[in-house]
């Protein structure tokens, strides 16, 4: 094998990673689906709510009947009788008359609206006193206002999450249909490496990334197999890939992913039987090593051993890519509520050919937001730390001038 990068460009990496198929699907409850990806459309099979209800404690009445009333010109009503929770009224009520109804409660044929209780006097000897109007269907949920039978409720790739969850539950789907969860793993390469409860000596750091990435995974709500660090030995490498490969489907692997004499995770992939590296080198900065394997419904990702640019590949590339697995739809086009506008407080170089991104922090300059650089090596912590978000540069151009608008990706 060659030891050197060819590099693609990122929509064409892009390109290959998405003819991964998705994962297979599998039915859990829904008090277990939180952060889960649906995995076919819900359609309503009946409507919510399912009859015309009462939103407030009070007296159900013809609407037209409390016009004009107020404080100093009351409208009197005869009350025909009340509707408890579990009433299905049969009996209408008719002009002049109305039914005392509490909240939830379904109104009686006639009604169309329901006064406050709050906004009556009762008089006694069946009769209340309403003190302000009514406007027809003021109070009251109307059958089929939230869900009708029929709507497309929620669609594939969607995600659960708490507003969801409460249709789902109100519509009684205690169990949903949903994309797996892909098992991931993540491995720390590199003899220079120490766990980080120990001090590390002249030429030693901390594994950091098995802490950062793995918390970036967590926070998505994967739970990622940890094997622990792996050194700069070719063997041991391909075992632990061959061993996480037996029960994952996708590998994360930190380090030694550059060309590098000692970087060895391109020869232990190539290894691997069945395992195709299909990509290795990104014209992308910060990320410029990452490496693609692919072997059927499984994948090795090689991503680069310096802090800042692995949580940024991680960011950019591989979580998309895990919502890619789950059926999320055109998961590498950023959101709306993950973006903000800003603009540029200096000029940014780039070069020619290939997508810079930029950790940036904001600041508030009168009534615009500013998008000030930070700057430094990939392996600094504190540019992560300091940054809200990133200011892609794209591949086409030479860099951002001061003052141009630009979209902060947030963290």
């Amino acid at each position: 094998m060659e030891d050197f990068f060819d590099v693609i460009k990122v929509k064409d990496f892009i390109s290959i990673i998405r003819q991964m198929p998705l994962l297979g699907t599998e039915e859990v409850s829904l008090e277990n689906s939180g952060g889960r990806r649906l995995a076919r459309d819900y359609f309503s099979h009946e409507d919510l709510p399912a009859t015309n209800r009462s939103s407030m404690d009070g007296y159900a009445v013809i609407s037209g009947d409390t016009f004009g009333a107020g404080d100093s010109n009351p409208a009197y009503l005869q009350v025909a009788y009340s509707i408890s929770i579990e009433d299905n009224p049969q009996a209408g009520i008719e002009q002049g008359s109305c039914a005392g109804i509490v909240t939830g409660a379904t109104l009686p044929p006639g009604a169309d609206s329901v006064v406050m209780i709050e906004h009556v006097h009762d008089m006694g000897q069946g009769t209340i006193e309403v003190r302000k109007p009514v406007a027809p269907g003021e109070n009251v949920m109307l059958r089929g206002e939230d869900v009708a039978k029929g709507d497309l409720v929620m669609h594939t790739g969607q995600v659960i999450d708490p507003r969801r969850t409460g249709i789902l539950a109100a519509l009684g789907w205690n169990r949903v249909q949903v994309f797996k969860r892909p098992a991931v793993a993540l491995i720390s390469t590199g003899d220079e490496l120490v766990d980080i409860s120990q001090r590390p000596g002249p030429g030693y750091i901390r594994d950091v990334n098995t802490h950062a990435l793995g918390e970036m995974l967590r926070v998505q709500g994967y739970d990622p197999y940890l094997p622990g660090i792996v050194s700069d030995d070719e063997q041991a490498l391909k075992e632990v890939f061959s061993k996480t490969l037996e029960h994952s489907d996708v590998v994360l692997v930190s380090g030694g992913s550059s060309v590098g004499n000692r970087d060895y995770t391109l020869k232990a992939l190539s290894e691997i039987k069945g395992l195709e590296i299909q990509a290795h080198g990104l014209a992308i900065s910060p990320g410029k090593p990452t490496i693609f394997a692919r072997r059927g419904r499984q994948c090795v990702w090689g991503l680069p051993g310096q802090v800042t640019s692995a949580q940024v590949v991680m960011l950019i590339l591989v979580l998309p890519f895990l919502g890619h697995l789950q059926g999320e739809k055109d998961p590498f086009t950023l959101r709306e509520e993950f973006l903000i506008r800003a603009r540029l407080s200096r000029n940014l170089a780039s070069r020619y050919g290939r997508e810079d991104y930029v950790r940036v922090r904001l600041e508030k300059s009168g009534e615009q937001i500013m998008a000030i650089p930070v700057t430094g090596k990939s392996g600094l912590l504190r540019t992560m730390l300091q940054a809200h978000g990133l200011v892609r540069i794209p591949e086409n151009s030479e860099g951002l001038s001061k003052d141009h608008q630009v979209l902060v990706r947030l963290f």
